[in-house]
């Protein structure tokens, strides 16, 4: 395998990359999205910490959340679309929630939010399809 089939290189401005952008892209948000869905909602099993506390905490956490968002945003636009991208972070976000929602905040994901985050997927589907 040579460097130019193991290394992806957008531009001069971004450095190569070991993992297609495709991917980079998907692997960055989960993490971004772990990071943001943590910072709105670990707080909810501690109500007993002053809010102002939960704000700074809740910050600190957005800020690794950002660190991951942006390059994630910046490479993935080399290969998605703006609406692509976001339709990605959202479906993310909603895979995130549920996992964290079960085992973190123990409550079960209930079959009417199982619907609704399939039709939100099945809006995924339109934006990534063809144009009709």
């Amino acid at each position: 395998m040579t460097d130019a089939t193991f290394f992806y290189q957008m531009d001069s401005a971004m450095p190569a990359l070991p993992i297609p952008p495709y991917l980079l892209t998907i692997l960055l948000l989960i993490g971004s999205n772990t990071f943001m869905t943590t910072a709105w909602y670990w707080h909810l099993r501690f109500r007993e910490v002053p809010l102002w506390q939960v704000v700074l905490i809740s910050w600190g956490l957005a800020l690794f959340e950002y660190c991951l968002a942006v390059p994630a945003n910046r490479y993935g636009s080399y290969v998605y679309s703006a609406a692509q991208l976001k339709t990605t972070q959202e479906v993310i976000t909603l895979s995130v929630f549920a996992v964290f929602s079960v085992v973190y905040l123990h409550q079960a994901v209930t079959w009417n939010q199982v619907i609704g985050f399939a039709l939100i997927a099945g809006g995924a589907f339109f934006v990534f399809r063809a144009p009709i």
